[in-house]
């Protein structure tokens, strides 16, 4: 599907359905800031608002419903994601955007997929809707929010380094399961800004 202005307003008049209305406002401002992360990085701007309207497309579904749709179209299920089904909504939201949506861009995709988890190498999509998601105007409580906001314009990759520590750290402190692929792209950045600091 091209990314057009008409299927930009059609997917926001199907999240505001779909969604609660606070989950509704955070797509929103993720859509905008992709937008103008898009804008500063050169980026296609219509495909990082897609992207963003899209990323939590299958958050207010139930545990049974994503695991159910996992199921039913063989999607891998890690023993993480087994015990907290909730993870599942960016893996069930890739094959929505697929199926319901039309998308069949694979960066679109991957950026839904990989919004909460990240990946190593991630492309400048993948990157700019993972940051959006995390420094949206509505969040509040994350650490360092004002320095990662300020950065994410200055420097991606070391907005989204401090995202994936600060994100480690609160699992740690809070006694979270970590995802095996949140510690492999911490990993895989910390090494890319290591490298590129010599």
């Amino acid at each position: 599907m091209e990314a057009k202005s008409s299927s930009i307003k059609k997917i926001r008049k199907a999240m505001e359905k779909t969604l609660d209305a606070k989950r509704f406002e955070h797509t929103l401002g993720v859509a905008y800031l992709a937008a103008a992360l898009a804008m500063r990085y050169g980026y296609d701007m219509q495909k990082a608002q897609i992207a963003g309207m899209l990323h939590d497309c299958a958050k207010c579904m139930s545990n049974d419903k994503r695991l159910s749709i996992c199921r039913k179209h063989n999607i891998a299920v890690n023993e993480i994601e087994r015990r907290n089904p909730f993870l599942l909504h960016a893996k069930v939201g890739s094959y929505i955007a697929m199926q319901k949506y039309n998308i069949h861009d694979s960066d679109i995709i991957n950026a839904i997929l990989n919004h909460t988890t990240g990946r190593p190498a991630m492309s400048l999509l993948e990157k700019i809707v993972y940051v959006a998601d995390y420094i949206e105007p509505g969040r509040k409580q994350a650490p360092n929010l004002g320095e990662i906001r300020k950065l994410a314009f200055v420097d991606l990759d070391e907005a989204l380094f401090k995202i994936l520590n600060d994100t480690l750290v609160y699992l740690n402190q809070v006694d979270g399961e970590v995802d095996p692929m949140t510690r492999k792209t911490y990993d895989f950045y910390k090494n890319y800004i290591e490298e590129r600091g010599k």
